[in-house]
């Protein structure tokens, strides 16, 4: 396959993995019509996803080398980070906040990255990358005014926006520490590790705090929560490394700026939340600023 085979094919790949991380918190959402625990839902996303995830880091183990103590010690530490503090963190700030809201707040990711490669691995962060975290940051705000307007209980904007911003901060310390470990255990192998560490802290956690009983749901919660681990977790990683490998990680970043948009109007079109001129402006600012930073 020739270059100019492998950038439509690379370009289709990266937009359906935005899409796909777009729709989650819509499945979110609509899973929150009933009265079921963040973590529960969580437990049942990552139960169904942890089938696909052990077959890959199965196969991807059969033709590696083992992993040394310190890097095992790091994955746990990621994975903790990246796909369970992260998601505990996101599932709780969407009881409080909109769909779009939340995609927002979380695409600050970008910023916090670079932010955390400067402390701890002494990256450098140039005037560009700073104009970029004003631009996300801006955005963020301008998306923020509009939600404190129409709330009815102020408060629960600002819990919710914090809990999502904390789930932000979680994946930025992954993808900051994934980066130094990835070129040395691969992209697959790398993920599908991350993501069993952090599906056996789920289970935990749900064991902790919850009884079995919290089980016993509807099944319309179920076939949301099979729907979020197929087309929101699944889908979307192994896309996005299909992407990566096509496209390089640049061109594949830039696609999925579309996300905010992606979500916007699916929570407009599925969950019937208003959109404003003030929610478009906060995008607009966001994207840039992730349009910004992602340049060569």
């Amino acid at each position: 396959m020739d270059k100019k085979t492998h950038y439509p094919a690379g370009a289709w790949l990266a937009l359906i993995a935005a899409l796909s991380f777009s729709m989650k918190a819509i499945f979110v959402k609509l899973a929150y019509h009933w009265p079921i625990e963040a973590v529960t839902l969580l437990t049942l996303r990552m139960a169904f996803s942890l089938p696909f995830f052990a077959a890959v880091g199965l196969c991807e183990s059969r033709r590696a080398q083992p992993l040394s103590s310190r890097q095992w010690l790091i994955v746990v530490l990621l994975g903790l980070l990246g796909y369970y503090g992260a998601s505990i963190f996101d599932f709780v700030g969407l009881r409080y906040i909109s769909a779009s809201l939340e995609r927002l707040v979380l695409f600050s990711y970008p910023a916090l990255t670079l932010v955390f490669g400067a402390v701890f691995f002494a990256q450098r962060i140039g005037r560009r990358e700073a104009g970029a975290m004003l631009l996300c940051y801006a955005g963020i705000a301008a998306a923020f005014a509009h939600d404190l307007r129409l709330a009815q209980d102020m408060s629960a904007v600002w819990i919710g926006g914090g809990f999502v911003f904390a789930s932000s901060v979680c994946y930025a310390a992954y993808l900051a520490g994934g980066g130094r470990l990835i070129p040395i255990l691969g992209a697959s192998r790398f993920s599908a590790f991350a993501l069993l560490v952090s599906t056996g802290a789920t289970l935990l956690h749900f064991l902790l705090t919850q009884s079995l009983q919290a089980l016993h749901q509807p099944w319309q919660i179920y076939a949301l929560a099979l729907a979020m681990a197929m087309f929101s977790t699944v889908l979307p990683v192994f896309a996005l490394a299909a992407a990566i490998r096509r496209i390089g990680p640049g061109r594949a970043s830039l696609i999925s700026t579309a996300g905010p948009v992606m979500t916007i109007g699916l929570s407009w079109a599925v969950l019937g939340e208003p959109i404003s001129f003030w929610q478009w402006i906060g995008t607009a600012l966001v994207v840039a600023g992730v349009l910004l930073v992602s340049r060569k």
